[in-house]
C-alpha cells in the first residue's frame, strides 16, 4: 500500500513523563515506520504491534505513522517523502532494497530526520541499526543441516535455496550458510529466489529434482520458512519419502507445525520483541536528541556510512526438541495455536500436550 496510516496517538499535550527527563514539548513527536514487504507474516503480525507497544511505553505522547511498500522500491521512496512532509522526527526503515533507498535516506537526513535501519542495512546516512547477527543465522542453518545429515554429509548432496542477493542481510545469510557447508557436503544446485517467493522456490526445487534425481538429494538449505514451504511441496509432489531435512528461518506458525510433523527439520527463531524494543528505544532517544551510547553495543559500516551505532541480537535455532522452550515460552504462539487437531498426535509426541 502506498498510503501512510496513522496507528496510534495517546497522552495529554503538555505533560511531562517521569522516564524521559525531557521537556514536555519534546515528548510529543512522531515516529515513522516503513516496512518493506508482507510476504513474511512476521512484519504485520509481530514487528509492527511490538514497536507500537514499546513506543507507547517509552513516550506516552508519541505518534506512530506506518506504511508497507509491499516489495516496491518506488512505493517506499514515495512513502519516505510523505513522512518527511508530515514532519516526523525519526524514521524506522526496513528497506526494500539496500542501495535504491539511499537517495530517500539522504532526503530524510537532509530534513533533520535520523533513520534507524531495521532488520537490514541500507545505504545512506543512517543514524542507527538494529538486527540479528545475520551471518550467524546462516551458520546455524548450515550447522543444523549437517547435523541432520550425519554420515550422509560425507558423500551426500544438497540444494541451496537462498533469498534475493539484493541486501547485506540476505548476502550474510548465504555467506554464513556456506561457511558451515562448503567442504562438508556437495552443493548440487544453488538458487537465489527473488522476492522470497514460495512459488519460485517450488518451481526451482522441481528443476533441481529433475536435474539431480529424486534419490540424489539428501537435504535442502532453505533460507526462510516461506522458501522451505515451497521446497517441501515440490518434494512431496515428486513422491520423495522420507523427506530430506529442510532448514528455514523466522519460526512461522506453519513452519513450527511442519517441524512437529517431521516435514521441516528446523527454523531460526529471531525474538521479534527484542528487535522491536531496541528499535523503539533507539527511535525515542534520537527523537529526544540523545546519543545512543547506553543503547547500542557495537557499530557497523556501510559503503556510505561508518561507525553506525548498532544492536545485533542472537538468533536461536528451533527444532522439534525446543519448540516449547522458545516460541511457546516467549508467547509467540500458544500451545492451542500450534496444536490444532491436525497436529494433535505430533504435539503429544513432542511433549507439548499431556
Amino acid at each position: 500500500m502506498s498510503l501512510v496510516v496513522s496507528l496510534a496517538a495517546c497522552g495529554t499535550d503538555g505533560e511531562t513523563t517521569d522516564s524521559g527527563g525531557t521537556a514536555a514539548g519534546k515528548d510529543g513527536f512522531t515516529v515513522g515506520l516503513l516496512f518493506s514487504q508482507i510476504v513474511q507474516t512476521r512484519w504485520e503480525k509481530f514487528d509492527k504491534p511490538l514497536i507500537e507497544k514499546k513506543l507507547k511505553e517509552l513516550c506516552e505522547d508519541c505518534t506512530l505513522e506506518y506504511a508497507n511498500a509491499e516489495g516496491d522500491v518506488a512505493t517506499q521512496q514515495q512513502q519516505v517523502d510523505t513522512l518527511i512532509n508530515k514532519d516526523i522526527e525519526v524514521l524506522i526503515l526496513s528497506a526494500v532494497n539496500f542501495r535504491s533507498l539511499s537517495p530517500a535516506v539522504k532526503r530524510a537526513h537532509d530534513a533533520g530526520i535520523p533513520v534507524v535501519a531495521y532488520d537490514g542495512l541500507v545505504e545512506g546516512p543512517i543514524s542507527a541499526y538494529v538486527s540479528f547477527d545475520n551471518e550467524r543465522v546462516g551458520e546455524l542453518q548450515g550447522e543444523a543441516l549437517l547435523k541432520a545429515l550425519g554420515d550422509k554429509a560425507d558423500d551426500g548432496q544438497i540444494v541451496m535455496m537462498n533469498g534475493p542477493q539484493t541486501s547485506p542481510t540476505n548476502i550474510a545469510f548465504k555467506k554464513g550458510a556456506l561457511s558451515a557447508l562448503e567442504g562438508k557436503v556437495k552443493i548440487g544446485k544453488t538458487y537465489d529466489i527473488q522476492g522470497w517467493k514460495q512459488e519460485s522456490a517450488h518451481t526451482n526445487m522441481v528443476r533441481a529434482i529433475a536435474a539431480l534425481g529424486a534419490d540424489s538429494i539428501d537435504g535442502v538449505y532453505a533460507a526462510n520458512d516461506g522458501l522451505a514451504a515451497g521446497v517441501i511441496s515440490a518434494l512431496k509432489a515428486a513422491g520423495i519419502e522420507p523427506l530430506p531435512p529442510v532448514t528455514g528461518q523466522d519460526a512461522d506458525l506453519a513452519a513450527v507445525q511442519h517441524i512437529l510433523r517431521g516435514e521441516q527439520y528446523m527454523s531460526v527463531y529471531k525474538p521479534f520483541k527484542a528487535e522491536a524494543d531496541a528499535a523503539a528505544e533507539m527511535a525515542v532517544a534520537l527523537g529526544r536528541g540523545e546519543n545512543l551510547d547506553d543503547i547500542a553495543d557495537t557499530t557497523v559500516d556501510t559503503p556510505t556510512t561508518k561507525d553506525i551505532p548498532a544492536i545485533l541480537l542472537d538468533p536461536i535455532p528451533v527444532t522439534v526438541d525446543n519448540i516449547k522452550d522458545t516460541v511457546i515460552k516467549d508467547g509467540v504462539y500458544t500451545t492451542d495455536q500450534v496444536c490444532t487437531p491436525r497436529f494433535e498426535s505430533a504435539c503429544e509426541e513432542a511433549g507439548l500436550t499431556e
